[in-house]
Formats: C-alpha cells, sequence, structure tokens
C-alpha cells in the first residue's frame, strides 16, 4: 500500500472542502450553508483557496516522488 506524506493528504482534503463550498456558493446555493456566502464573489475567493491549496499539497507529494526516484537511478 501506498504511504502518502500527511501534509498532501491534509492540504488536499481542505482544497476538496474548499472547493465544494466555493462551487455551492457561486451556484446560488451559499445563503444555506451561510449568509455571506449568498455573494458569488466569496465562492471565487473559496475556489482561488481550493487551487492554492491543492497546489501547495502537490509540493510534499513531488518532493517524497523525487526522493524515491534518487535511490533507484543510482
Amino acid at each position: 500500500m501506498r504511504r502518502y506524506p500527511t501534509s498532501f493528504l491534509l492540504l488536499s482534503a481542505l482544497g476538496a472542502l474548499c472547493a465544494l463550498i466555493g462551487a455551492i456558493s457561486v451556484a446560488g446555493f451559499g445563503a444555506l450553508l451561510h449568509p455571506v456566502l449568498d455573494d458569488p464573489m466569496a465562492g471565487l475567493a473559496f475556489l482561488v483557496s481550493a487551487v492554492a491549496l491543492i497546489g501547495s499539497g502537490a509540493f510534499p507529494l513531488v518532493i517524497e516522488k523525487l526522493k524515491e526516484g534518487d535511490g533507484a537511478s543510482g
């Protein structure tokens, strides 16, 4: 079983949650979650944050891949 870095899992999960909330808000249903999310710009901010979180989570994964591949090349 492959082990993923904890930071990758945590940041990706938070990114997915932000993306879900952002999509709900942009679709016009944000007020069901919170009155502030009724504004589509709040949804856009959540979507941008989701991209940033998922991108930040990719760094530990790439570093882990590079560490794994480093020993096999020698």
